[in-house]
């Protein structure tokens, strides 16, 4: 009855595949742009390159066309990976069939998947399983078995990692928001072109705080460009038009357009009419009842455009105002010159150490001041600004406030004021001042921005500036790269959504939390990965796939965290390197760690070549066998790329 059996499945199997293909061949032989369409008509997804020196190495008579049984070894060699096989194998009484309570077992004992084994069983298996007889006996074959092992069920992200899932009901401050510097550039910072597509592609990405450079433009038109500089020139109604489109496409969360304003206090007021007309009720233009005195949450926010300027007067004064004509109306606006020694003579000052209460709220302006001068050893030039109310009136929880110092903060900064600090200032700050540092990105937006002299448009790590909460770390987000390829790893999490809630320690006021020194109450992990193999490399410059691979695994987070390893290097194989090796990794704040996978091809003379990569949240890795797809430099899918590897962790 087994042998009866077995003949059974072999031979619908066997009929299952003839009847898929035989049409192609009723011709007689195909070419290889056949053999590629064949290929995914049968749900096997395949580079045409790979599929290209596989259908070479098969086509025996050398003809450029192949036969229905030269079809068939292709098909195997590309769909049957050994590796799949063997565990199928492994769960298969008959090495044919999976039963469903196999593959319940096969979920339970590798995919980790306890309570939802049973409940799932039926669906995957009804989903994947291609050949109808199979299926309608509740069973699985090789082939449905190798399309769920293929499918994005299989990935290494979690599902529930895909969707919003934390809690979006806290301050704004208490997360991390993916933010861009000089938005509008996709090039270099000083003859590259400004475009539309600068914003449009960061909000597709879920970018949820654009910079926008505003200056005054002929016949009344206020102007986007990086002043003082070659950059084209785009008209600021354009910017706003292609915001407006494309907001809230990949996120419902809100937007914070953070205004570098260099324009006259008449098309100051042009701006605020294009702001208003074009966002209508999204523009966020007065303070919610819920938070007269507080920041608002995302989802209090949500579906709203978020102005960030500098602003005149309080929210009380800006609230008075409403309905009023303010055509003509300006404000001065005054603030310390920023000099090139402003750092260090703040770093060499002394500050106490000792939080400083709020005195009563009649202090004047006079005290302000002289705070101010007790921080600085040398006196600043004032720079007056004339702001025209109407836009100051748009500004309401994201105040532009030019950082003096933490002491000053703590005294006087507003809970709707937001700083902007340049990456050298910041770095300094954090080494030398982490505690306080670490304070106030408790209390206000922070942003970070790169330094002038990056012409380039080249990105610092911004890492260093998560672990110590700041919210808005800006990036060139036209420039590939590690610092890229670490933004985009860390805003998968929660759907995507450009919002991330910071861990507890980065939000609590009363924590201990320090990156740099052992931490105390951590909840360390530990990871194991085994990296069994590769799934068609991508082959980069080389149109053969004998490159040399090899992977580099990397840790990202606190100092004490960031560790790397690689394999070894597997020789003229791209299509399906085989490694099968293991590393551990202790992490320590995996709340702050990212995963980073590097796949490289071998080069003893010019250097390794990067092939492709993907960086995830060490906490939005699931279990078991799972597959990490790969993305180029640009940070392009370059699927079926991937890598094939088995993961178990530990808290």
């Amino acid at each position: 009855m087994a042998f009866f059996d077995n003949f059974l499945n072999i031979f619908v199997l066997h009929t299952w595949f003839l009847s898929q293909i035989q049409d192609e061949f009723r011709g007689g032989k195909i070419n290889v742009e056949k053999t590629h369409k064949l290929l995914e008509k049968l749900d096997i997804q395949c580079n045409y390159v790979h599929v290209k020196n596989i259908f070479k190495e098969n086509d025996r008579q050398k003809q450029g066309k192949i036969t229905i049984e030269e079809f068939r070894s292709i098909y195997r060699i590309i769909a049957h990976r050994e590796e799949i096989v063997e565990i199928f194998n492994a769960y298969s009484e008959n090495r044919r069939i999976l039963f469903e309570s196999n593959l319940i077992e096969f979920l339970t004992r590798e995919q980790y998947a306890f309570e939802k084994a049973k409940s799932i069983a039926s669906e995957i298996i009804q989903k994947y399983e291609p050949v109808d007889e199979v299926r309608k006996a509740h069973q699985m074959s090789l082939e449905g078995f190798t399309r769920y092992m293929y499918s994005p069920e299989c990935l290494l992200f979690k599902q529930e990692c895909t969707n919003v899932y934390q809690d979006m009901t806290y301050p704004l401050s208490d997360y991390f928001i993916s933010s861009s510097h000089n938005t509008y550039l996709v090039s270099d910072q000083l003859v590259g072109p400004s475009d539309l597509w600068g914003y449009v592609s960061a909000l597709v990405k879920g970018c949820r705080c654009l910079e926008i450079d505003c200056w005054d433009g002929s016949q009344d038109e206020p102007v986007v460009y990086h002043g003082y500089t070659l950059t084209s020139k785009l008209l600021f109604k354009t910017v706003i038009q292609a915001i407006n489109k494309y907001a809230f496409m990949t996120s419902e969360y809100p937007v914070v357009l953070s205004l570098e304003n260099h324009c006259s206090p008449s098309q100051q007021e042009v701006m605020a009419d294009i702001l208003q007309t074009t966002f209508g009720d999204s523009l966020l233009s007065d303070i919610l009842d819920d938070f007269p005195d507080s920041l608002p949450s995302p989802e209090a926010l949500k579906f709203k455009i978020l102005v960030k300027n500098k602003k005149i007067g309080t929210l009380k004064e800006t609230r008075e105002r409403r309905g009023s004509d303010k055509h003509g109306k300006v404000g001065m606006w005054e603030e310390e010159e920023a000099e090139a020694e402003e750092e260090e003579e703040e770093l060499k000052t002394v500050e106490d150490d000792t939080f400083l209460s709020r005195d009563s709220q009649g202090k004047d302006t006079e005290t302000r001041k002289a705070l101010g001068v007790t921080l600085f050893s040398k006196k600043k030039k004032i720079r007056k600004l004339k702001i025209a109310l109407a836009l100051s009136d748009l500004v309401i929880y994201t105040k532009a406030e030019k950082f003096r110092s933490f002491q000053y903060s703590r005294q006087y900064q507003q809970f709707n004021e937001n700083n902007s600090i340049g990456e050298t200032r910041a770095r300094k700050l954090s080494k030398l001042r982490v505690d306080e540092f670490l304070f106030h990105t408790r209390k206000f937006i922070t942003r970070i921005y790169p330094k002038a002299t990056r012409a380039d448009s080249s990105n610092f790590n911004p890492q260093e500036f998560w672990n110590i909460g700041c919210q808005m770390v800006a990036l060139n987000f036209q420039t590939p790269g590690l610092p890229m390829d670490l933004q985009n790893g860390k805003f998968l999490d929660n759907g995507g959504s450009g919002y991330i809630l910071k861990p507890h320690f980065l939000r609590d006021i009363k924590s201990n939390f320090n990156p740099y020194t052992s931490i105390k109450d951590s909840d360390p992990i530990a990871i194991t990965i085994r990296l069994i193999s590769g799934i068609q490399l991508p082959l980069g410059s080389s149109s053969s796939n004998k490159l040399d691979t090899l992977v580099i695994i990397e840790v990202f987070g606190v100092p004490n965290d960031h560790m790397k390893q690689q394999t070894r290097v597997i020789k003229k194989n791209a299509f399906s390197p085989r490694w099968n090796e293991a590393f551990t990794f202790i992490i320590q704040v995996p709340e702050l760690a990212l995963l980073r996978f590097v796949v490289e091809n071998s080069g003893l003379i010019a250097g390794n070549e990067f092939l492709g990569q993907y960086t995830l949240p060490v906490l939005c890795m699931s279990k078991g066998y799972r597959r990490v797809p790969l993305f180029s430099r640009t940070g392009e899918s370059l699927a079926p790329a991937s890598l094939f590897l088995y993961v178990w962790y530990v808290k």
